[in-house]
């Protein structure tokens, strides 16, 4: 092999490693930032007024579980009032719209859910719950690993935020491209916090839970 081929892999192996440690760093960051901010138990986790339910793809089993966990949630009078945020941007495809109508059957009534069709990412859940919806202070209703990434990502932008964790998939389910997935999103995350400073990709009129009707999901 040519002296310039050995300089280019060696020249691509030190990124590698580059990468890889920053990713490591930022899972680090992000899981500690949420220690003992993070709750399993209804009992114990602190009221607020509002619970942020992040979307995702309708009918799978994160979303059953976030679901049950956020019903949960406000059947114990821990929240007052839940923002199901999430994807809505083609046609047919409405992630608060299918949340609604899952909250709905588990008896959380019409009126006390409001909707962000604008959740593309966890950070425009986050920070929309803030610009858009006038929160600070929220409990986020999800899996584990999101949790910690909406907590850290809230401390960057002015928000206290708890996280009530919901069921996972079970063990058998898990695969190992969801934990690479989830390493890169915390390093974007990281990144968006701390360098790049990333808005939401929309914004919006301000629809503040308590003094505005509920949004209707129907999108």
């Amino acid at each position: 092999m040519g002296l310039t081929f050995k300089r280019s892999i060696a020249g691509l192996a030190c990124i590698g490693i580059i990468a890889a440690a920053f990713l490591i760093y930022a899972n680090n960051r992000v899981s500690s930032s949420a220690e003992s901010r993070i709750w399993t138990s209804v009992e114990q986790v602190p009221f607020n007024l509002v619970g942020v339910v992040p979307g995702t793809r309708p009918g799978g089993t994160y979303f059953q579980n976030r679901i049950g966990a956020a019903a949960e949630l406000y059947r114990a009078g821990k929240v007052k009032w839940l923002i199901v945020s999430g994807d809505n941007r083609h046609v047919g495809y409405n992630e608060p719209r299918e949340m609604q109508k899952a909250l709905i059957a588990k008896g959380v009534p019409e009126e006390a859910i409001y909707c962000d069709y604008a959740g593309l990412t966890t950070l425009d859940t986050v920070v929309r719950a803030r610009e858009v919806f006038g929160q600070t202070r929220f409990t986020v209703v999800s899996q584990q690993f999101q949790n910690q990434r909406a907590i850290y990502l809230g401390q960057h932008y002015g928000i206290d935020a708890v996280g009530f964790n919901a069921g996972d998939v079970p063990a058998s389910q898990q695969r190992i491209l969801g934990f690479i997935r989830e390493y890169v999103a915390r390093g974007r995350a990281v990144l968006d916090a701390n360098l790049i400073r990333r808005q939401p990709h929309f914004t919006g009129p301000a629809i503040v839970p308590g003094k505005a009707s509920a949004a209707s999901c129907a999108g």
